[in-house]
């Protein structure tokens, strides 16, 4: 046997710290693997630093057997349940809120830090809501074990407005989003879809009611036509006739922000589009505000790009965004009728960096800290 170099590794001792290496990287479970937005978090886990051992794969029972393909391998999922949480120390959930609300603790009592994407945990004083880029110091204090992931409307404006708003200090918010039919899930998508289908080549939307007529049946999960039409509606009724979508931006900003009083009003559009939301959003800071120092500040923000010459009709627009991972920001201008306000115009994928994408980049924070 040829003996190694002196002060260079031979290959049983690489194979062997390489070996010690996997096993000291923490274990991550995805819950909902099978869903839309797990089928993206696989995807961007492919892509990304190799911060996990295992990555076990857990959807409900009639997934269960299926094979996805994850880090260019083949993984079976497993059936969601106690045992598939066993040796596992980080369990992202991208599940409804009542499933969530179920099974988020028992993944915490078997061990694990939880990233939860769906809206059970997101207000519990308790439960730290974290966008990397804007107030990742909160991930490290989780009294429940558990780490919430914001809603995807929020997601897609707030890592342009936290930048914003560390130079300026932010004092009132005001936006109006325009939704992806994505944003409710499959459903949303097969729905537009059939909608176009049935719309495509006629010459409807030119009297009232004829859209709706040609639809029939096919509204899905939304109030009114989707094709050739806007619905100013997303979530559910809450008190005084506010939706829950448009009380999820105005809350979720407060907590991730850190200021509870922030005033913030939001009017929630459901819009044409498959994948990324856009937000038209007035923003009035404490300080003074130019043109020029709010580009300065997001063309150097992590996550952000700057779109911004309409002379050269540059601006971000959803088809353009989908798929991508920052915010795109454009249409800058200072407010006509005070020095203090901007606004602009903001798409994020709300696939990605609204869902997949931050619960990742949470992850990639808890697995330097846990790993052993």
């Amino acid at each position: 046997m040829i003996p190694a170099e002196a002060g260079r590794p031979s290959l049983a001792d690489t194979a062997g710290a390489d070996a010690r290496t996997a096993r000291n990287k923490p274990h991550l479970a995805v819950v909902g693997a099978t869903g839309a937005v797990g089928s993206v978090l696989l995807g961007i886990l492919s892509e990304r630093a190799d911060v996990w051992g295992e990555i076990r794969l857990i959807a409900s029972p009639r997934s269960a057997g299926r094979k996805l393909t994850v880090r260019g391998e083949e993984v079976e999922v497993v059936a969601l349940g106690e045992d598939a949480f066993d040796g596992i120390d980080v369990a992202m959930f991208d599940v409804p809120d009542e499933v969530a609300a179920q099974w988020v603790p028992v993944a915490v009592s078997k061990g694990a830090v939880v990233v939860d994407n769906s809206g059970a945990f997101r207000m519990d004083p308790d439960v730290p809501l974290v966008v990397p880029e804007v107030n990742a110091h909160t991930a490290r204090v989780r009294p429940r074990g558990i780490i919430a992931n914001p809603n995807c409307t929020t997601l897609s404006m707030i890592v342009a407005l936290g930048a914003l708003h560390a130079e300026y200090g932010l004092s009132e918010l005001i936006v109006s989003s325009y939704q992806a039919v994505s944003g409710v899930g499959k459903v949303g998508v097969d729905t537009l879809r059939a909608q176009l289908s049935a719309v495509c080549g006629t010459e409807l939307g030119a009297k009232p009611g004829d859209v709706r007529r040609a639809v029939g049946d096919t509204l899905g999960p939304f109030p009114a036509p989707i094709a050739l039409n806007v619905v100013p509606w997303a979530g559910t009724l809450q008190e005084d006739g506010w939706s829950s979508e448009e009380l999820k931006v105005r809350n979720e900003t407060r907590k991730i922000l850190g200021m509870p009083e922030l005033p913030v009003t939001a009017t929630c559009v459901r819009v044409p589009v498959l994948t990324t939301h856009s937000l038209a959003v007035h923003a009035r800071f404490e300080n003074e505000v130019t043109v020029a120092g709010a580009h300065e500040i997001l063309a150097a923000a992590p996550g952000v790009v700057l779109c911004d010459d309409p002379a050269e009709e540059e601006y971000p627009t959803p088809s353009d965004v989908v798929g991508t991972d920052p915010t795109w920001v454009g249409r800058v201008r200072r407010s006509l009728d005070d020095p203090r306000a901007l606004e602009l115009f903001v798409c994020g994928d709300n696939l990605r960096k609204g869902a997949a994408l931050n619960a990742a980049q949470i992850g990639e924070l808890l697995a330097g800290e846990l790993r052993k």
